[in-house]
């Protein structure tokens, strides 16, 4: 599951240039689309700046609620 891998990267608060690269992918779109925009709509993801979604200061961090379900997808 994407948003599984994207969660087990996320440190602290990143952007989604450091996210992508930290994960060796490289199509933008599709990272958008299947990792952020799928752990966004979840609960597991964050903006830093919701007010300003294309902020070229954007950072994403994980959620209370994606933390809990790392923390219990890592028990299996």
């Amino acid at each position: 599951m994407e948003v599984a891998e994207l969660l087990k990267v996320v440190a602290g608060e990143m952007s989604r240039q450091k996210l992508q690269a930290s994960m060796g992918l490289k199509n933008v779109d599709h990272f958008r689309k299947a990792y952020v925009l799928s752990a966004l709509t979840a609960g597991y993801l964050e903006m830093t700046l919701p007010e300003h979604p294309k902020s070229r200061l954007q950072r994403y961090r994980r959620t209370d609620a994606g933390q809990r379900w790392l923390a219990s997808d890592l028990k299996k």
